[in-house]
């Protein structure tokens, strides 16, 4: 099988795609597949180090304001449809996948034109502007909500299959569990809150971190905290200041970014961050507890659309952006922590709305429409 997979931007945009063509290589070893994505984005990183090769071409959003900028942005886009078109008439796939990201809109159209079968997987529950334009001229449009559906009004076909995702549920033995916690300097004792804003860093929910050690509020549980690579220093710097050294603070343990996230996030017992689609599907399937801080200003409040999925069901509880703080958070973490039966809820809600075997379910949709 050929395949071209259009995916730019974020990890959230990027690795669905790159579960999906591992499962195709799974399924058929000889399978050749090619990632298109922009010079700008995370794919320059994870697609390459997942071992596939990536074409990239121009693309933007486009903002209503007219300027120089946004005239030289969209000459570039609509450059880039011809890019997309020349990679497609070159590459000759049986198939074109898209999973997230400005990079679709010249892709999908351009392989659509060529009659090339296509395919678009929407990972957040209300779906981006991209993907409802799109959804008329393409072939599937696979969802990661049931209420997905509702939203996507002109598709010609959609399925609901979940978010694919490279973080599985692994049932670790007691020594292996104790292993990785030592690993990590911590303590089987009390409780672990992980915290992590992506693969970027969340700064509102960093200063707030900041705030619970400072106050020395972290004394009936333990965090390990994914500052993201570009804030690490700062927040080392920061704490300085007050004579705290990040590497030596009581029930901590701090890493710029967590290589080792399955096995982190299955030992854990409650998960802080963001509420992007890959976050969401990974703490359900593994039936954690989650504390979610929406990003604000994304496209249709679409983050906390998807924190809303979690919290409706008991799984989660939210709190916004703006009234994200050092003292409401922690106090919101022993919301939990200090109520054995209640954490036990939350991750039996969690996994009531886990997906499984979406990898599955999505290969399934590919064979019908190459076939």
């Amino acid at each position: 099988m050929r395949v071209i997979i259009a995916a730019a931007g974020t990890a959230g945009h990027i690795n669905p795609g790159i579960a999906i063509a591992n499962k195709i290589k799974k399924e058929q070893k000889d399978s050749k597949i090619i990632f298109i994505g922009t010079t700008r984005g995370l794919e320059n990183d994870l697609v390459p180090r997942a071992g596939y090769e990536l074409k990239t071409i121009n693309a933007y959003g486009l903002s209503k304001k007219i300027s120089l900028d946004t005239i030289k942005k969209l000459y570039l886009t609509l450059k880039g449809y011809k890019e997309a078109e020349k990679l497609v008439k070159e590459f000759k796939p049986d198939i074109v996948i898209g999973t997230g990201g400005y990079i679709c809109g010249a892709v999908i159209t351009a392989a659509s034109k060529l009659k090339i079968p296509t395919m678009l997987h929407e990972s957040n529950s209300f779906p981006g502007l991209a993907v409802k334009t799109l959804a008329k001229k393409t072939d599937t449009v696979l969802v990661s909500f049931e209420d997905t559906k509702n939203e996507i009004k002109k598709a010609k076909n959609i399925v609901y299959t979940g978010t694919p995702v490279k973080i599985k549920k692994q049932n670790y033995g007691m020594q292996e569990k104790s292993a990785i916690i030592k690993k990590m300097g911590l303590s089987e004792i009390k409780p672990i809150i992980l915290v992590s804003g992506g693969s970027q860093g969340a700064q509102k929910i960093n200063e707030a971190i900041i705030e619970i050690i400072k106050n020395g509020k972290n004394k009936n549980y333990q965090i390990v905290w994914a500052t993201g690579p570009k804030q690490f220093d700062i927040i080392k710097e920061e704490l300085e200041k007050y004579q705290i050294n990040i590497r030596n603070i009581s029930n901590m343990k701090i890493e710029p970014y967590i290589y080792n996230m399955e096995e982190v996030l299955n030992v854990v017992d409650v998960a802080i961050g963001r509420a992007g689609a890959m976050t969401v599907t990974e703490i359900t399937n593994l039936g954690k507890p989650s504390i979610l801080i929406p990003l604000p200003n994304v496209s249709h409040d679409h983050q906390y659309h998807n924190a809303k999925v979690l919290e409706n069901v008991g799984a989660a509880k939210i709190i916004l952006n703006d009234e994200l703080t050092g003292e409401k958070l922690n106090k919101t973490i022993e919301e939990i922590i200090l109520n054995p039966t209640e954490m036990k809820k939350m991750g039996e809600n969690a996994l009531k709305i886990s997906t499984k075997d979406a990898e599955e379910k999505i290969y399934k949709e590919i064979e019908k429409l190459v076939k």
